[in-house]
């Protein structure tokens, strides 16, 4: 694939690669994916949650492997770059893609168990039981209804939202039994809170190459406490954060684009192309432009 052919839905959707069923600003549903095998890599902008209805997937996502078999779930958050992708000649999925806006308009206070199961345990595939087997298709069937006759109905988006609201909370139901059991005393409920208003901050920044001060001051705490609130909650201290989702944007914009190495480096905050470079030879293991033709 040229590094310029940008893979988009849309584009998946013209050569009869992929049957959309609805499409607005914030969503996307997905009828049927079938025709994957000249695909070997795409960026996903959007959250995903898809259901492997047949066949087996394996891809990588980022630095993570992931497969994904029939009757699985699959929950891959925004901004991953997908290479390495293997398919099974039967493979087939539905899938919903959400922006972060509708996901945190539809999950409030929920989106906290989003984050969890995401960022934290990297928990991305949950396997359904019997009783799912049936609620889940049952979910997709009656949005795909209601999108159909949303335009004749006064009320067409808010039902629109509220099944996939029900749909998502009880998604967020089986990811929470995933995550292992904390406790709940003020402390910890503060500490969580701080923590999952960082990740909300980093992810929506456009230029993520911040120092840990910058999002303390956001969140009006001290850098120390943030970074000791990190390391409590997840296991990693605000730098390293800041540091894995400035790779994953820097990643992106190399393999997937054709802007200069220097409209790399002013896109992802970086003061000059000399300490740009740097960076990332001592993170990703080579130069830019060596990262970028390999």
């Amino acid at each position: 694939m040229k590094r310029n052919e940008e893979i988009t839905l849309q584009s998946l959707a013209e050569k009869e690669e992929v049957t959309i069923g609805y499409s607005d600003k914030d969503m996307v549903i997905v009828d049927s994916i079938q025709k994957f095998a000249e695909i070997n890599a795409a960026h996903i902008a959007m959250n995903v949650i898809m259901i492997c209805t047949n066949g087996r997937i394996q891809a990588r996502l980022n630095d993570m492997q992931l497969t994904l078999s029939k009757n699985q779930v699959a929950i891959v958050p925004q901004n991953v770059l997908v290479t390495d992708i293997m398919i099974s000649p039967d493979f087939n999925l539905k899938a919903l893609f959400l922006t972060n806006s509708i996901l945190q308009s539809l999950l409030r206070e929920k989106m906290a168990i989003w984050n969890d199961v995401m960022y934290i345990h990297h928990h991305h595939v949950i396997t359904l039981d019997n009783d799912y087997l049936e609620i889940f298709p049952m979910f997709y069937d009656m949005l795909n209804n209601a999108v159909v006759r949303s335009q004749e109905n006064p009320f067409g988006t808010e039902i629109i939202q509220s099944i996939l609201s029900a749909g998502i909370l009880t998604l967020c139901g089986e990811m929470k039994m995933m995550l292992p059991t904390g406790h709940n005393d003020e402390d910890v409920k503060l500490s969580n809170s701080h923590f999952q208003r960082f990740l909300e901050l980093l992810h929506n920044s456009e230029v993520k190459y911040r120092p840990v001060d910058y999002y303390a001051g956001e969140l009006c705490i001290s850098p120390k406490h943030l970074t000791s609130i990190c390391k409590r909650v997840s296991g990693k201290t605000a730098s390293e954060w800041i540091r894995e989702l400035v790779l994953e944007d820097i990643r992106y914009y190399l393999k997937k684009t054709d802007l200069s190495i220097k409209q790399v480096c002013n896109r992802v905050g970086f003061s000059n192309t000399s300490f740009f470079g740097k960076y990332v030879k001592e993170h990703l293991g080579m130069t830019p432009m060596e990262y970028r033709n390999c």
